[in-house]
């Protein structure tokens, strides 16, 4: 039948232990980047249908949900995951950007952000129409900074007082509109690398290859 990108329901709770697994083994193997959640707290996003699920048939392939802060002034688009069966045929890219739509449909007023050490996160926020920006620019709600704390670089969050990390803050404003011509997507992903190359050196971009459709 072909893989389906879906906003998740009720019927996927069933996949909510699964989905967490998967964001433990990937949390682990990462090091940083992904926030531990609970089976509870992602039946909760599929019931309020504020998450995209992705299945081959039955098989879960990917997964990601979405979080409000400030009184939904601020979005972010958490918890990226694909299973390590489906790497290689852009299914980040399509799910993430699946839940960038989700959220601009859901929050058409809110301000999309999100926080990465991932190149290749990086690279299809900026497709999407992401700018780099400091950490003062996204939301001070510090129940989402608490939610950085099963990270091992934490540390670092709290010695800056919220301000530097390993994390690049990436933030989308819904008054500017998307990237959309090939042209002004490289022109964007040009201007980001010389900018990330000053302010974070220990991130690497490195050139991307065409993903797999």
């Amino acid at each position: 039948m072909g893989i389906k990108i879906l906003t998740a329901d009720k019927s996927h709770v069933l996949y909510a232990e699964q989905i967490c697994a998967l964001m433990g083994v990937e949390a682990q193997k990462r090091g940083t980047g992904i926030a531990k959640r609970k089976p509870e707290y992602i039946e909760k996003k599929m019931n309020q249908s504020q998450a995209i699920i992705a299945l081959d048939d039955d098989t879960l392939v990917g997964f990601s949900y979405i979080e409000t802060w400030s009184h939904n002034e601020y979005v972010a688009n958490s918890g990226l995951i694909v299973n390590p069966d489906y790497r290689g045929q852009g299914m980040a890219k399509a799910i993430k950007s699946a839940i960038f739509e989700l959220s601009k449909k859901l929050f058409p007023e809110a301000k999309i952000f999100g926080i990465t050490t991932s190149p290749a996160v990086m690279k299809i926020n900026s497709d999407l129409g992401y700018d780099p920006v400091d950490f003062s620019q996204l939301t001070q709600d510090e129940s989402f900074w608490a939610g950085c704390g099963s990270c091992p670089n934490y540390d670092i969050l709290n010695r800056t007082n919220k301000k530097h990390c390993l994390c690049t803050g990436m933030l989308y404003h819904p008054k500017q509109g998307a990237v959309v011509t090939p042209s002004a997507k490289k022109a964007r992903w040009q201007k980001f690398k010389k900018r990330i190359r000053f302010s974070n050196p220990m991130i690497k971009l490195y050139p991307f290859k065409k993903e797999k459709s």
